[in-house]
């Protein structure tokens, strides 16, 4: 064992009492070690659970990486509410004790006593990415390397000979799947247990996405809620147009919002042309022809770090990648040339990448359009690869300031007999006091592939992050709040996605967005080119938005211009929507809440127009 690691004495106990121990020197250490042998095509993930066998996961080489591909429909894809906290401090979360009626101290011995009992594999990484990362290790058992392997895709591994100085872990991860079965009745159960020391991070179950990913987010949000900043769920990417202009735009929102999409290219017909809507009723199309797109820079795909270190002088909020890699969803790419440059990136990587839940055969090419098939015969909706960062093409390293910070709801259609929230246009520019309370209430919408299947209307919470979150809620929507104050020249805009009134639209309304919004540059929006929404949430919108010379019709801007609409079906849509935050407003009006916060969660209440949101928080656009 290196004498670098300084570890905690339970950690010290573990390492010295287990089996054997092995500390990969790179990513390439950990791949060799996902198969159990370099001579081996695949590799069956089994445990013993109380004397019967059970096989969690099968990993197979393939000739672009490692695919994994698990026994249950219910593990391919995150439980929602699967955080649980152990320790005494302040929560908003249900804790160990009130949800099993004891204690976590004894499962925390039980689960340090199993891993005794395994080879282990100690993975140390930094959380937050490579400049402003915290010390962290993962101790897994090494049947489950796969499951460091894609840890190390994620979070900035560390090859600990050439660390310098000591390296005293702030964050540990312990791995111990069969607990799932034996303690929590199959579910994807991760326990947090914030000691002063360390914080620990017990993960019983094989889904990196809520402890390698998500969790290691709760974790950065910890230090943030005791120190005075924010870890955006978020997206980002520079927009550089054929005129050499620059934008940056951090895309927020719930899962399955358009994170991942806002770093891709438009996806076209084969004709070149692209397809913006169709009308679900009469099955029109609608066509966009953009000959020359913007450059794409990609910044991030689901964290942004906005350390107070890195802001500046400018009024607008500073982020940098908070991931070493992104866990890309693939449920849009459902055959051959949906998206080529990716394609060809995941295809022939120039090194081995992890897949999930896509099919693969030992020695051939895994294919992404290739998704898994779940029991009831449909293919898995949640196909994923973790991408390295530093593979990604023109990925900006530094530190960047936001010009428009936009969120993506997931939208179901809406009509005059069938009335839902789907009445968001194709580009909504709100409000600053607004844009704080999309964060607070963070719909997350219609057929989420990400997580498991939720009914109706739900909310991913404060900084859609509370899924992840061990603090409390009213804390974080201070911090957001205080954060948007912080940069007034920052741009706030909503976008939908999947659905627009009558209309599909899939991902193309960000896009769409993307082009317009880099083109226009610094240009502000004059006040007479702005018209006041119906809902007052949804701040403003335009009569038309002009991009390449081809205008985009007022049916997509203003929905209940749509026939199959109307004032009256939007209108019954705005009601539901308006409802539901206030609903998920009640949980924030509390004496804790800052008192501009107070003011604005009073404007939402008594329905108030937008011009005394205005008189809050001006809008400088």
């Amino acid at each position: 064992m290196p004498d670098k690691f300084i570890f905690t004495k339970e950690i010290s106990k573990l390492i010295k009492n287990c089996k054997g121990v092995t500390v990969p020197k790179s990513r390439a250490d950990i791949v060799a070690l996902a198969l159990g042998s370099p001579n081996v095509g695949s590799f069956e993930v089994v445990y013993d659970v109380e004397g019967k066998t059970v096989k969690e996961a099968t990993v197979v080489r393939c000739s672009n990486g490692v695919v994994v591909n698990y026994t249950e429909d219910y593990m391919r894809r995150r439980d929602p509410d699967c955080l649980i906290v152990a320790d005494s401090l302040p929560t908003d979360k249900p804790t160990y004790a009130e949800e099993y009626g004891k204690e976590f101290t004894g499962i925390r011995e039980e689960t340090f006593s199993w891993l005794e009992s395994q080879e282990l594999i100690i993975v140390p990484f930094l959380s937050g990415g490579e400049y402003m990362g915290y010390p962290s290790i993962l101790i897994t058992p090494r049947n489950a390397a796969f499951f460091a392997c894609g840890l190390a895709g994620l979070q900035y591994f560390v090859d600990i000979d050439a660390y310098k100085g000591d390296f005293e872990p702030k964050l540990a991860i312990f791995l111990a799947p069969p607990f799932r079965h034996t303690h929590f009745g199959g579910k994807q159960i991760v326990v947090h247990n914030r000691t002063p020391g360390i914080y620990e991070m017990f993960s019983y179950n094989l889904y990196p996405g809520p402890s390698a990913k998500k969790g290691v987010y709760g974790f950065l949000l910890d230090i943030g809620e005791r120190e005075g900043w924010v870890t955006a769920h978020a997206s980002a990417v520079k927009v550089i147009t054929p005129y050499e202009n620059e934008i940056v735009i951090m895309h927020e929102g719930a899962s399955g919002g358009g994170k991942s999409e806002m770093g891709e290219n438009i996806h076209r017909q084969p004709d070149g042309k692209i397809l913006y809507g169709t009308n679900m009723a009469t099955k029109e199309k609608h066509f966009l022809n953009i000959k020359e797109p913007c450059e794409l820079r990609p910044i991030a795909d689901d964290m942004a770090l906005c350390h107070p270190n890195m802001q500046k002088n400018s009024k607008k909020l500073v982020i940098c990648d908070a991931e070493d890699g992104w866990f890309l969803r693939l449920d849009h790419i459902k055959e051959y040339g949906t998206e080529p440059y990716h394609e060809k990136l995941f295809i022939h990587p120039p090194e081995p990448l992890v897949f999930l839940n896509i099919k693969g055969m030992a020695g051939s090419t895994c294919l992404v359009w290739e998704h898994a098939i779940d029991s009831d015969g449909r293919p898995c909706p949640n196909p994923r690869v973790i991408l390295p960062r530093r593979i990604a093409p023109g990925v900006v390293n530094e530190p960047v300031e936001v010009d428009v910070r936009s969120f993506g709801v997931r939208t179901p259609p809406c009509t005059a007999e069938r009335p839902n929230y789907g009445i968001l246009g194709m580009l909504n520019i709100i409000p600053p006091a607004i844009a704080w309370l999309w964060r607070l209430v963070a719909p997350r919408g219609h057929n989420n592939p990400s997580i498991v299947e939720t009914e109706g209307m739900t909310s991913e919470g404060v900084g859609s992050y509370w899924p992840f979150l061990t603090g409390k809620v009213v804390n974080h929507a201070n911090l957001l709040l205080e954060q948007i104050m912080n940069s007034p020249s920052t741009r706030y805009v909503v976008v939908p996605n999947q659905h627009i009134g009558c209309y599909q639209v899939g991902f193309t309304p960000q896009w769409i967005m993307r082009e317009y919004l880099a083109r226009r540059g610094s240009a502000r929006f004059k006040q007479e080119h702005l018209v006041s929404a119906r809902c007052p949430l949804l701040g403003y919108t335009l009569n038309d938005i002009k991009i390449d010379g081809q205008y985009i019709g007022q049916a997509f801007l203003r929905p209940e211009m749509q026939a199959e609409v109307g004032k009256k079906g939007y209108d019954k849509g705005a009601k539901m929507l308006t409802d539901f935050f206030k609903w998920q407003l009640e949980k924030f009006d509390v004496p804790e809440i800052s008192p501009i916060g107070k003011k604005i969660i009073d404007c939402c209440n008594k329905d108030a127009p937008l011009e005394e949101y205005l008189d809050i928080i001006p809008m400088r656009y």
